[in-house]
């Protein structure tokens, strides 16, 4: 929490009788259901051994993360998620929330633990069996067996069922031969592969008596006790990289490498000693689907730590901006940024995305920890679960990006300085807008899926009823009813247009617009696909005309899942006045939606013209109302200095700016100041 003793002055628009948030209570709504754990994790974070040293070069860094990890082990950080019988918690959700607050330590530490506890120890857990848990989970566990995660490739990135590396069984010997067969196939991008692993979990087209039974996942020794890569392993360091450079990402090619048969992780699939393979799924693409879905605790990690590191960011620019001084203001003292109203407009809509990103995500880490837990573990929910990670990673993943570009901007040079710690963490999160799945892609699924579910809304329906839905979408209007009126948007007075959107776009209409927002793009996009429906060729050419439309519909359709998040968050308040603000951050992160999509609405009818030129003048009415409250919001994230360890957050600018305040109060009280030229040329003209 920022010091008292070095928090600015109101403004002095700010009214006296602006209410005041309960900063722990919103801390405790931030922190969410795992609140104790990700309490835990900082505390065990406020150790300095487990901070970024920014000099450090890349050959250092990876060894300090790496002895990092080992810490990790020592605190009993990295075992939530593992069986009771092995030493573990079987607390899904809470090893989620711990693992997200590593990276205010550093990102990658927070991204290499995921590595070996999240992928390749989560490969093990999720697609193996009891006996691959007793055989390998300890030393995963304990860190003697580092490990790689062997999925992507230099060919094929998202598109994992068509990687190219092979595992071909041999009867003869009962042994698995994987084999790398050309260049693309290569497995690449692989934490810990290009120093620290002495295994891989790696995924392979297992073919068996001829037949190709798609992607499974192979345990894969590189090392031998000696330290010396095994016969057959190829390994190359991927060297610096762009950001996250604590990590030692290589590439693993494999040269017929031999495992025995039960290094298959055959929990949904087997072979036997003969070739024969089994599987309890039937189907080649639902196992696969399956496989895959098991492993989603990645992309629910990044939309977390992606949140928390917007947090971060803004927690140092706001702070930074309520000390930072710049140009006279009307009482001849300097104002501080966060006073303007375009510095408002940058960071505080940011702020209120934010909020909404920390609360939709606890809501999605409920259902993982649901269904990995076993408590609501049904295929609906799972698809369900795999929709939310592929709708709101990509949204927490580019806000972060976003985030901390305008947190840099916004502190100006002291931003650019590395100690600030805003560079280094653009740097490391750029990433993870493209690693377990990118989120065009992933958006893509989302927007699939969301055609889906409009599709069964007329499933078995009669020609009549057809005929109608047809006229229906002509008309534009099926989902959007009375049109205009139902908003009492034809305003006589334009003078009341400002007054009338706070009173006419409150909770039930922002919440309209968004969702019809969605619920028009999906049905607009389903009416100019169904022309393909029986001609695959066609098809496949309009899908892809309509696919910018598609992905930019599951994005809206994430968006509104915050925004619901958020509203839930309010309902949940009793304090009134906390619940005053906190309304007022929602308003602005709902209404900076709708002013995003402005021409939309206007086009489909949603919006007057009247209401929609009034909206942005709202929403910067919104940031200076939200102004006094800044600080107070940010210190509710909870971050302490040791987490913070930016100098432009730790007060030493506001010291600054009253050392300068007092040299010339001092100098313009002893007489000794000099005379402007400027007044004396006006006193002249006198």
């Amino acid at each position: 929490m920022v010091d008292a003793a070095v928090r600015p002055t109101k403004s002095p628009t700010v009214e006296a009788t602006s209410p005041a948030i309960d900063v722990p209570l919103v801390n405790d709504l931030l922190l969410g259901t795992w609140a104790d754990i990700r309490r835990q994790a900082r505390e065990m974070l406020k150790d300095s051994a487990f901070w970024r040293q920014d000099g450090l070069g890349m050959d250092e860094h990876r060894e300090r993360v790496l002895s990092q990890l080992h810490l990790l082990v020592e605190n009993k950080a990295v075992h939530r998620a593992f069986p009771k019988s092995l030493g573990g918690e079987e607390d899904n959700g809470g090893n989620i929330s711990g693992f997200e607050e590593l990276v205010v330590a550093d990102p990658s530490l927070q991204i290499k633990s995921g590595v070996q506890w999240g992928l390749f120890g989560s490969a093990v857990l999720q697609l193996g069996t009891a006996e691959h848990h007793e055989k390998w989970l300890p030393g995963i566990m304990d860190l003697s067996i580092p490990g790689a995660f062997a999925m992507t490739e230099i060919g094929h990135g998202s598109d994992v069922a068509a990687v190219g590396t092979t595992a071909t069984y041999d009867p003869e010997t009962e042994e698995f031969v994987i084999h790398t067969p050309f260049r693309g196939a290569t497995k690449e991008y692989l934490g810990n592969a290009g120093l620290h692993g002495v295994a891989a979990t790696v995924f392979a087209q297992l073919i068996t008596n001829g037949v190709n039974h798609g992607v499974h996942c192979f345990y894969v020794p590189l090392r031998g006790d000696d330290g010396v890569d095994l016969p057959g392993i190829g390994r190359e360091d991927d060297g610096l990289k762009g950001g996250l450079n604590g990590i030692d990402n290589g590439r693993l090619s494999f040269d017929h490498v031999r495992i025995p048969r039960t290094n298959l992780l055959n929990k949904y699939g087997d072979v036997a000693a003969d070739g024969t393979y089994t599987s309890a799924i039937d189907s080649p693409g639902r196992r696969f689907f399956t496989m895959l879905g098991t492993l989603v605790q990645g992309r629910v990690s990044l939309d977390g730590a992606a949140s928390w590191a917007s947090a971060l960011g803004l927690h140092i620019a706001i702070t930074y901006a309520t000390q930072r001084r710049q140009f006279d203001g009307v009482d001849g003292h300097e104002v501080v940024l966060m006073d303007y109203g375009k510095h408002q407009r940058r960071l505080l809509p940011r702020l209120a995305t934010t909020y909404a990103q920390i609360f939709a995500h606890d809501e999605f880490l409920q259902k993982f920890d649901g269904v990995f837990s076993g408590r609501t573990d049904t295929p609906a929910d799972r698809e369900d679960l795999e929709t939310l990670a592929a709708a709101l990673k990509p949204l927490s993943t580019w806000h972060a990006l976003d985030t901390l570009q305008e947190a840099r901007e916004a502190c100006g040079g002291a931003g650019f300085m590395f100690e600030n710690r805003l560079v280094g963490l653009r740097a490391d999160l750029d990433i993870y807008v493209t690693f377990e799945g990118d989120n065009n892609v992933l958006l893509q699924l989302v927007g699939k899926r969301l055609l889906g579910d409009y599709a069964k809304q007329f499933t078995g329906k009669d020609a009549a009823s057809l005929a109608k839905f047809a006229v229906g979408m002509t008309a534009g209007k099926l989902f959007h009813g009375a049109g205009l009126r139902q908003f009492g948007q034809s305003v006589a007075d334009f003078g009341q247009v400002s007054r009338s959107v706070e009173n006419g776009l409150r909770e039930e209409q922002q919440h309209e617009l968004l969702a019809e927002r969605v619920q028009q793009m999906i049905a607009d996009v389903a009416g100019r696909l169904r022309p393909g429906a029986k001609d695959k060729e066609l098809g496949a050419r309009l899908f892809n005309e309509n696919q910018a439309e598609l992905i930019e519909a599951a994005r809206a359709h994430g968006e509104l899942l915050q925004w619901e998040a958020f509203t839930d968050a309010v309902h949940r308040v009793d304090d009134a006045q906390t619940k005053a603000v906190l309304t007022w951050l929602r308003d602005l992160f709902g209404l900076q939606l709708i002013e995003k999509h402005l021409a939309w609405h206007l086009m489909n009818g949603r919006l007057s013209m009247q209401r929609a030129q009034a909206v942005s003048s709202y929403i910067d009415r919104l940031c200076a109302r939200l102004r006094p409250h800044a600080l107070d919001l940010v210190a509710a994230f909870g971050y302490e200095p040791e987490h913070v360890r930016a100098p432009i957050a730790s007060g030493a600018e506001q010291a600054r700016q009253d050392e300068a305040r007092a040299y010339y109060a001092d100098l313009a009280a002893s007489g000794d100041a000099p005379i402007p030229e400027k007044a004396l040329r006006e006193a002249k003209k006198r």
